[in-house]
């Protein structure tokens, strides 16, 4: 498939759920050619969906923590070009856990699943994107060192901020690169894991996170901004 002057497309790794499939459904809805990934067994939300944009949507399967699926991915679109590819995989520990409480094995399965991962995907599929394009993942406000002042979260925070730092060594290893970075902070979003007392809606948050996506195409360098367009203190 080549790219049409006017047809946008999306690479979406994590799109199964939560985030990831409103943005998948946002993105559809904008008319953008989305291939959405999921993990085997949570593919149903986006194969119904599909049935609704057969000629915009592909399905595709990938977990991230297992970098050999990440790896079969790009040899299956090796031959694509996206203009965004985005990144959107988060899980959290125990909200009262802190690092004194975590296990050592509770501490990996977050850090591999926040921090290393998303990284590996990026650094995997990265080739794909246009030259124009755009490489964002999704972080979180919390995972601001500067704005952390009343702790809480600390293992979910932690994640956040290694996945900043990860990112920001991405961007300096890529100086030249003429490619948009973006770490993305949706809001305390009312999801599964952000849960119901969460501040903003699905419809609060993604279609204003879009839009600033779409508002910092072509502006290169690495951005860490909030859903709103407003950057985040590292």
């Amino acid at each position: 498939m080549t790219t049409h002057s006017t047809q946008k497309t999306a690479l979406l790794i994590g799109a199964s759920r939560g985030l990831g499939f409103a943005m998948a459904v946002e993105y559809l809805q904008r008319g953008w050619q989305v291939v959405a990934t999921g993990r085997d067994s949570s593919k149903d939300r986006l194969n119904q969906i599909a049935e609704q944009f057969p000629s915009l949507l592909e399905v595709e399967t990938v977990d991230i923590t297992d970098p050999r699926q990440v790896n079969e991915l790009h040899a299956r679109l090796a031959h694509r070009r996206f203009d965004l590819l985005f990144v959107n995989a988060g899980v959290k520990n125990n909200d009262g856990e802190t690092i004194a409480d975590v296990s050592t094995d509770e501490f990996i399965r977050v850090m591999v699943t926040n921090s290393l991962s998303p990284m590996r995907a990026i650094e995997t599929l990265q080739g794909l994107v246009a030259p124009t394009g755009t490489i964002g993942v999704m972080s979180s406000g919390q995972g601001s060192i500067t704005n952390n002042t009343n702790g809480n979260y600390e293992v979910y925070r932690g994640s956040k901020a290694a996945l900043n730092m990860f990112m920001r060594s991405f961007a300096a290893r890529h100086s030249g690169d003429s490619r948009t970075l973006l770490l993305m902070a949706p809001g305390w979003v009312r999801t599964d894991m952000g849960g119901p007392e969460a501040r903003l809606s699905i419809q609060e948050s993604i279609p204003a996170l879009i839009g600033t996506i779409e508002a910092h195409e072509g502006r290169s360098g690495l951005h860490y901004l909030d859903y709103l367009g407003k950057t985040v203190p590292w």
